[in-house]
């Protein structure tokens, strides 16, 4: 195993000893940390994020770089968990919800 994907894999095992931890000190603290896991939008932008920096990585870095791709994909989901867009409700910009 390279170093590169050693150092991806050390990094996902500290976002898990991170949710490990804060369950710990909280009880349902986990939950809410893997909360993205369960939101279809945030899954779809984590996806979209994996695809297109895999394929870029695999094309110029090779298939180590592939591990990061999917560690910056799950990034993007939990950072995009619970966002809504500005607006009202439905997603409309510039109304106000009632």
């Amino acid at each position: 195993m390279e170093a590169s994907v050693l150092t991806a894999v050390i990094a996902a095992a500290a976002f898990v000893c991170r949710a490990a931890v804060l369950e710990w000190r909280d009880p349902g603290a986990g939950r809410r940390v893997w909360a993205f896991a369960r939101d279809r939008r945030a899954l779809g932008a984590g996806l979209a994020a994996t695809v297109l920096l895999g394929a870029v990585a695999w094309s110029r870095a090779g298939a180590g770089a592939v591990v990061w791709a999917a560690l910056a994909g799950v990034l993007v989901a939990s950072l995009t968990a619970g966002r809504r867009p500005s607006g009202d409700r439905h997603g409309r910009p510039g109304s106000r919800p009632s």
